[in-house]
């Protein structure tokens, strides 16, 4: 019986002993709970306070910038203000008491002048303005003094601001004063209503001028506070604090006893739906980056892209930026010769490569295959030339079977708003100059031209210079238009006729026009004939047209001129040139 009744009394003491400890666990996390509750409160506390403070010194801002509006006028105006009362009663506020200007320290006009006329005296003499304005005078800083009772009733602040004028041999001449007399606590009404609303009680003083360590009040809700948080500036010479304590004192918001054992279990049910709901959002988080972002690189996706950047907008709608669309050169050789999985490393490669140069202040995202764009924020295109030209020509490669094989490519951008008017063309600019780049051979970077027409690529566009490098026969396309055409393309054997190395110099020599390619002597009557031929042919085509080609060496070679104007996407009218030498059409006939 002993035995049983020993084992009952030690099942007994287990509730006891987990109550015990409960209690003990308890009673620390109550102490722990009410000891970061009076941190936390006087923590607040100091952040409001170091806020109010700033508001009130943009309070005392508002003021002084009367003073510095003034100031700038007299400069402006050489030492002379035109019509005081006209320029004052504009600057008035309803927290300013009077506006006053004081030439070589004596004030002589006063706004409103009724009632004010007692404060026209010698600053710089007078027994207790003299010593604070000479101070201001020969320091050249704004001084505050004050508060001091007004005789129109309330207490009041002056702002002296000394002004300075330029000598004939450039050193600064003392002109005088401009003054503004503030009315407190009418000046802080906002600011410590709002600090009032929330929950504070607070009391602002300040030194009396920057000579004296005597400290007089603003304004208070409450004169004695208890362990106030203080927050100390410095304004106009003066020192200003601002104590402010809870009006519920530093216990604020914590109830122990009435609680206790609710609040025990409110607080474990509030920890576990605070932990299932932050579960929730972290795997909603997961899988709303998973659906924005490329897997195979880690950039965005073109849907992610698209969020980010009407997201930056919204913020700086103003801001200028630089729209970047880039490929990989070849990209489908690659895949072939050295199979997707080189493609693959490729792409990442490109990918990083891109974070690397652009991180801070890039967008990127993969659109899909080998096509990548960026979004630079808060820069132009000037600034954005160089970092995309060393990012276009930096060295890339991927290992295959132990050796290094180097893959290129090609980049186009534009510019917001330079380029276009709305952010989402900005990609369609980029992607036409990526085009002009591809028509150029490649491996290089271009800026958008402002004569491109936006618009969807064409993808036959990018095999144009494997086709018209095998043509047979010299070949150009320039836009139609008949006061000002233009040379869009060239292939190699008419740029090497021309006796130009590559299509920029050729581009160079012709200053991109087709009629320089004409003798300068028969231009006019050659492009009258090609119009007259296309006006009078609803076709397109004209007739062989003969000429004489002016090379760049100063020499001319007789040719045969067949063209057709066709409609293009991009360009609009253009016409489509084969150019024949007349020697060797000659030639093969005479064998004829």
């Amino acid at each position: 019986m002993r035995f049983l009744q020993k084992q009952y009394n030690k099942k007994w003491m287990l509730p006891l002993l987990t109550f015990v400890v409960g209690c003990l666990i308890l009673t620390a996390f109550i102490h722990h709970s009410y000891d970061t509750n009076r941190k936390q409160v006087r923590m607040i506390t100091e952040l409001n306070a170091s806020t109010y403070a700033e508001r009130l010194r943009d309070d005392m801002n508002r003021g002084v910038a009367i003073a510095d509006a003034l100031k700038a006028i007299i400069i402006s105006g050489n030492g002379t203000i035109d019509n005081f009362e006209k320029v004052s009663e504009n600057l008035m506020s309803d927290f300013v008491q009077s506006i006053q200007i004081a030439p070589d320290g004596v004030v002589t006009e006063i706004y409103p002048a009724e009632g004010n006329e007692a404060g026209k005296i010698d600053l710089l003499h007078d027994e207790k303005r003299g010593e604070i304005c000479r101070y201001g005078r020969d320091n050249n800083c704004v001084t505050m003094q004050g508060p001091f009772d007004l005789k129109q009733g309330g207490r009041g602040i002056v702002v002296r601001y000394p002004v300075y004028l330029e000598a004939a041999d450039g050193n600064p001449v003392f002109w005088g004063f401009t003054i503004v007399i503030i009315r407190v606590p009418e000046i802080f009404e906002e600011s410590v209503q709002a600090l009032t609303d929330f929950g504070y009680d607070y009391c602002l003083t300040k030194t009396v001028s920057p000579l004296s360590e005597e400290r007089e009040r603003l304004s208070f809700s409450k004169e004695d506070l208890t362990n106030p948080v203080t927050y100390t500036f410095e304004f106009g010479g003066c020192t200003f604090n601002l104590a402010v304590t809870p009006k519920d004192g530093w216990k604020q918001g914590w109830k122990i006893l009435p609680n206790l054992v609710l609040g025990f279990f409110i607080v474990l049910f509030l920890t576990g739906l605070v932990a299932g709901i932050l579960v929730i959002e972290f795997h909603r988080e997961a899988l709303k980056k998973i659906a924005i972002t490329d897997p195979l690189t880690g950039l965005l996706n073109r849907d992610g892209f698209d969020e980010q950047i009407k997201s930056a907008i919204q913020d700086t709608p103003d801001a200028h930026c630089v729209g970047i669309q880039t490929d990989i050169d070849d990209f489908k050789f690659i895949n072939d010769m050295y199979g997707h999985e080189a493609g693959d490393t490729a792409l990442r490669i490109l990918a990083q490569s891109m974070r690397n140069a652009f991180e801070k202040d890039a967008i990127l995202c993969r659109n899909g295959g080998d096509e990548f764009s960026a979004v630079l924020i808060g820069m132009t295109e000037a600034e954005a030339k160089e970092k995309i030209e060393k990012f276009t020509m930096q060295p890339r490669y991927i290992t295959q079977n132990g050796e290094k094989r180097p893959f290129y490519i090609s980049l186009g951008y534009a510019e917001y708003p330079k380029d276009c008017d709305d952010v989402s063309e900005l990609i369609r600019c980029a992607d036409m100059a990526l085009y002009a780049v591809k028509l150029h051979g490649k491996h290089s970077c271009c800026a958008y031209e402002g004569n491109y027409k936006v618009q969807n690529r064409s993808q036959l566009g990018f095999a144009l210079q494997d086709v018209s490098r095998n043509l047979p026969g010299a070949f150009l396309i320039y836009i139609a238009d008949k006061t000002n055409d233009r040379i869009l393309f060239a292939n190699q054997e008419l740029i090497e006729f021309a006796g130009c190395k590559d299509f920029d110099e050729f581009l160079a020599y012709t200053d991109q026009r087709f009629r320089n390619l004409i003798h300068p002597e028969e231009q006019d009557a050659v492009e009258t004939s090609i119009w007259k031929q296309i006006d009078s042919e609803k076709s397109g085509n004209n007739d062989y047209v003969k000429f004489r080609f002016a090379k760049k060496d100063g020499t001319y070679r007789p040719v045969f001129d067949h063209g057709r104007i066709v409609k293009s996407r991009y360009y609009g009218n253009v016409f489509y040139v084969l150019i024949m030498d007349c020697a060797l059409i000659d030639s093969y006939y005479d064998k004829m």
